[in-house]
Order: structure tokens, then C-alpha cells, then sequence
């Protein structure tokens, strides 16, 4: 399978191209309009097949899949020309930063019968997927930052949205009611706070950006139970007496936060010609987008 791979800052050397080099299955190839940072990349992970951009590649191959890691305001023309192109497109979150560009890019990948995929990666990471059908009435989610206060879209989809799609992807049934509060200084978001809830659960996602650590946990509670993960490498069982258990010392960071099994799912998906599952990306830019707007009106006032 030949697969492109464009953008090729921090995420894609750091999580990514680690786990696609490595398979031996794979012809990746690389772009990225820095010639040092490709050269760079291309040494480290032993890739010899380098392009400028996705233009000139798409000029040189043709590909069975594409992985697109640019920064956010370039997802919406790199994962179009794909499309264009039908070539099976992944894209790190957000698939755009605002919620119309999303629904253009969503619609294109079903007109053209083409698999486009956004990079959650918490709904791969094992501790979090083992969570999911616990029958947990009450799901909490924490995220928060050190000293980070920036502007509401960028907070929120940039990072906020990892709680948005996890609370999604953990819900137990249909959402049926939501409540957002935000805190803007200043044209700032310090703050913000989501609850959803449905039909036996409530599940309450927050962030705040000026905290003073940075910290993510997870709290599934119900049925005499608690369960908690504490930066996705730490999980937390109570029922009476508390058990604890850590990432083992051989488990990659790749596999504990979902990496490894996200990747495989999306070529899998590719070989299996799977649709784009058009509601789950709607549903969380849609919530992005909501909060974003919160926020706004918060600060005009």
C-alpha cells in the first residue's frame, strides 16, 4: 500500500511516523514544502521517496491512502485535494477550524465514495476504550492547561475537542440535552465547561487553561463503581477498595494513548472500503462550533 504522509511537524515524527515507517507493508512517501524538515524527516525514518508537496506527489504516484499532519488553517485545501483525487483521507483533529468547512469537506467525501477520517485518539486508547458500555451513569472529563488562555475557536478546536468526542464516543445513548458555560477574559477563554446528557447519564467535560498543571482524567462512575484514568497512563479502580494499575514499562506511548491502534484501523479501513462515518465527525464540530459561539457572545457582551 503506498501511502502520503504531508505535514511533518511535531504530531506526525513524534506519534505517527514512528508506527507508519515501521510497517513493512507501507511505501510511504513524504511532503512538506521545508526542503530541511523534509530531508530531516526522510533520514530519521529511512523514507527515500520525499516530495515538496502534496501537488508534486500527487504528480509523481498514485496513493492509496494519505495521513495529513499540516497545521490546522491548511487541513481543509490538503484533505480537498485528496479527496478530489479519491484517495482514502486521514486528517488529525480538527478536520477545520469552523463548522461550514467541515460540512463542505464531509459532503465532498461522500459525493466522491471516499473514506475520510479525523484523529481522535482517545476513542483508540485502550484504558478509555475499555470504558466504553460500562453503564456508567456519570462521566467526568478533565483537560487542562498551565498558563494557556488563547483564543476561544483555537481553544476549542484545537484541543477542547478531544473532551467533545470523547464524552460523544462514551455516551451511553443519544444526547437530548446540553448546557455550556464559558469563562472569557479579556477575548481570552480561561474556561469552559460542557454538560450532555440523555437517556440515564450525564457526562460533564472541562477545561481550564490557566490551572497551573497539565492534567487529563477520565471518570466513568456508576453501578458501585468508579473507574478513572489519569493522563491516559494511569488507571484507578474503586468498588470498596481502590486498585491501581500504570502503563506497563514496554507499553509505547503510541499504543497506550491509541496511536498505534487508530493508524490500524484507518488502513484496514481503507483495504475494506469503508464510508465515512459522516455523524461522528458532524456531531463533534457541530458541539465545537456551539462552544465556540458561547464563548464569542460572552465576550462581546
Amino acid at each position: 500500500m503506498r501511502v502520503l504522509v504531508t505535514g511533518l511537524g511535531d504530531i506526525a515524527c513524534k506519534a505517527y511516523l514512528p508506527i507508519l515507517a515501521a510497517l513493512p507493508e507501507l511505501d510511504v512517501h513524504l511532503a512538506t514544502r521545508d526542503p530541511q524538515v523534509l530531508r530531516d524527516a526522510g533520514r530519521m525514518f529511512r523514507v527515500p521517496h520525499l516530495h515538496a508537496n502534496i501537488e508534486q506527489a500527487l504528480a509523481t504516484a498514485t496513493f492509496d491512502a494519505a495521513f495529513v499532519h499540516s497545521a490546522t488553517s491548511a487541513h481543509a485545501t490538503s484533505v480537498q485535494l485528496l479527496l478530489e483525487q479519491r484517495i482514502p483521507t486521514f486528517v488529525d483533529k480538527p478536520l477545520a477550524d469552523n463548522l461550514a468547512q467541515v460540512q463542505q469537506l464531509v459532503g465532498l467525501a461522500e459525493r466522491q465514495a471516499t473514506l475520510l477520517m479525523v484523529g481522535f485518539n482517545r476513542r483508540f486508547a485502550p484504558d478509555y476504550a475499555a470504558l466504553r458500555d460500562t453503564g456508567a451513569s456519570l462521566i467526568l472529563m478533565e483537560k487542562h492547561r498551565d498558563k494557556q488562555p488563547d483564543t476561544p475557536r483555537r481553544v476549542v478546536f484545537d484541543d477542547f475537542i478531544h473532551i467533545i468526542d470523547t464524552l460523544l464516543f462514551l455516551a451511553p445513548s443519544p444526547v437530548k440535552r446540553r448546557t455550556i458555560e464559558t469563562h472569557v477574559e479579556h477575548g481570552l477563554l480561561k474556561a469552559v465547561t460542557l454538560m450532555l446528557a440523555g437517556d440515564g447519564y450525564t457526562a460533564i467535560g472541562t477545561m481550564h487553561r490557566d490551572s497551573g498543571l497539565d492534567e487529563e482524567r477520565l471518570d466513568m462512575i456508576g453501578n458501585g463503581v468508579r473507574q478513572s484514568v489519569q493522563d491516559m497512563a494511569k488507571t484507578i479502580r474503586s468498588a470498596g477498595t481502590e486498585c491501581r494499575r500504570r502503563r506497563g514499562d514496554w507499553t509505547s506511548v503510541g499504543r497506550q494513548r491509541g496511536f498505534e491502534a487508530m493508524c490500524a484501523d484507518f488502513l484496514l479501513a481503507v483495504r475494506e472500503q469503508r464510508p465515512t462515518v459522516a455523524t461522528d465527525i458532524l456531531s463533534t464540530h457541530a458541539l465545537c462550533e456551539a462552544v465556540t459561539a458561547h464563548a464569542d457572545a460572552q465576550s462581546r457582551d
